[in-house]
Parts: structure tokens; sequence; C-alpha cells
């Protein structure tokens, strides 16, 4: 038996595995993690954050300042670089421990680098806004979803996207599947994004999570949507979009210096044992 929590960002779920110095959970095998993520034998979750000290990881260039690694698998056990929606609740929970001070700013080690999290006036349940890096907008490609499809920028934020616009969002269909894409172009998968324009500085969008499928919501992805958005509106650095997702909304700016920042919730829910 071992210790969890539940919680999510934009009803983007997640089990938290606290193991802080790498004691409890040694190998966190692909099994394991679907079997935690199960929504009907297990606890549920589009992925399981395991929080685990950067010393402990044991693995060089993941973030000599960061003292927490946030160690991210997928619903279907297969690892992951980055988690926007994660890393919020990772954050969330640091604070509510007393693992970290709020009042600073909060760096936190990835896959993709280390992302820095700062909380709202400092609260422990304020909205936390993330630095997630600069964005690289590479190649334009094509995804399909049955005989549609429809052209999509390639946005890499530390994990891969393909961004497409459609008219309306139903035409993406129940995405139970993954849209087709160019395996040369996403050799490791992709995340793909259907989105719509619902005023200027505001998207919708849905997505299709690899290894999770259609999520309530992806915080590299709205990212992604918002980079998109803002080179084909011609925006200016330092505009906010508001994001909607199925599960919740988030404000995406992209700065004058070339940084993504990603405002939003994180709610830490539940805790537990479990012996899985």
């Amino acid at each position: 038996m071992y210790p969890f929590l539940k919680g999510h960002g934009t009803e983007n779920d997640f089990v938290l595995l606290p193991d802080p110095d790498g004691a409890v959970h040694g190998e966190l095998t692909p099994e394991r993690v679907r079997a935690l993520c199960d929504r009907r034998a297990g606890i549920g979750g589009d992925g399981v954050l395991r929080v685990i000290r950067t010393a402990a990881v044991g693995a060089a260039g993941l973030g000599q300042d960061a003292e927490w690694f946030m160690d991210y698998r997928n619903a279907d056990g297969s690892v992951s670089e980055m988690c926007g929606n994660g890393v919020r609740v990772f954050g969330r929970h640091l604070a509510e421990q007393g693992l970290v001070d709020p009042i600073r700013p909060v760096p936190v080690a990835t896959r993709a680098g280390v992302k820095v999290l700062t909380f709202a006036g400092g609260a422990v349940d304020g909205e936390i806004t993330v630095d997630m890096g600069t964005p690289k907008v590479l190649e334009e490609t094509t995804v399909a979803v049955g005989e549609r499809s429809w052209p999509a920028l390639h946005v890499d934020m530390g994990n891969p996207h393909a961004v497409a616009f459609v008219d309306d969002l139903a035409d993406a269909g129940p995405l139970l599947d993954a849209p087709d894409h160019d395996p040369a172009v996403y050799p490791a998968g992709v995340n793909v994004e259907f989105v719509v324009r619902r005023a200027a500085g505001h998207v919708a969008m849905r997505v299709h999570e690899r290894g999770s499928g259609e999520t309530r919501s992806c915080g590299t992805g709205a990212c992604a949507v918002m980079v998109a958005s803002a080179l084909a509106d011609g925006a200016a650095r330092d505009t906010a979009y508001r994001v909607d997702l199925p599960g919740g909304t988030l404000r995406i700016t992209w700065t004058a210096d070339d940084r993504i920042l990603m405002s939003g919730p994180a709610v830490v829910l539940a805790e537990g044992v479990t012996g899985l």
C-alpha cells in the first residue's frame, strides 16, 4: 500500500504519487500507470505525476536549480516530456504541503526543461502562471479524421502539437482514435488540437492527446493553439488570448521576449492509499 492524491487542472485529471526520495515506487512501470489511470478498475486519470526530488532521479540535465522533478506518464503508461495542466497541479500539491514557498517563483524540472511557476498573490490556493518557455514553430502539415483532412501547424511546446483550424469543433468527430498524421513529421506521435475562433483574442478547442485520447483540457495544447492563433491573426506580442476547453478556460500570453505564459486553476481534491 502506498499514498496517492487526485487532482485536476481545467478537468485534465491526474493521479499524484508522492515519492520525494525515490524510495516508494522504484520503477514506475507502464502496467502500474495503466492500472492507476483505469477509470473503472483504478483511480482514474489522464496521467500520473510522480512527485520526486530532482536529486533522487539521478539523471543529468533535468534542472540543477529545481529541487522537484515532475515525472509524468500518460494514461497508457508511456513517458511524456511535459504536461501544462499537470505542472500546475504538481505545484499546487507542493505548496499545500509546505514543500515550496508560493511567495517566490517555484522552478519545477521536467523532461522538457525547467518550468517556473508563479502563484497569484503568493497565495497557496490562487491561480498559477507557468512560464512554458519559448515555442518552436515548425512546418505546415496535415491531419485527418476519417474522410476529412485539414492543414495544421506543427508547434513544439517541449512536446509535439498539430494545430488545425476548423469550422465547427464537432467536425473532428468523437476523437476515439488518434487523428491521422504524417509519421515522418511526428515519429513519436502527436497531440492534435482542433480550433475555432470565438472573437478577437478568444478561441475554443478540442484535443486528442497521444497516449491518453481526447481529454477535457491540455495545457501545452492550449499554448500551441495560442501560438498558431496569434500568428494567423497577426497579433502583437504581450496580447493575452482566452482559450476555452471542454473543462475550463486558460489564459495564454506570448511575451515580447518570446516566452509563453499560461495561467489557470489547479485543484488537489482527494487523497488516499492504494495497492495498485
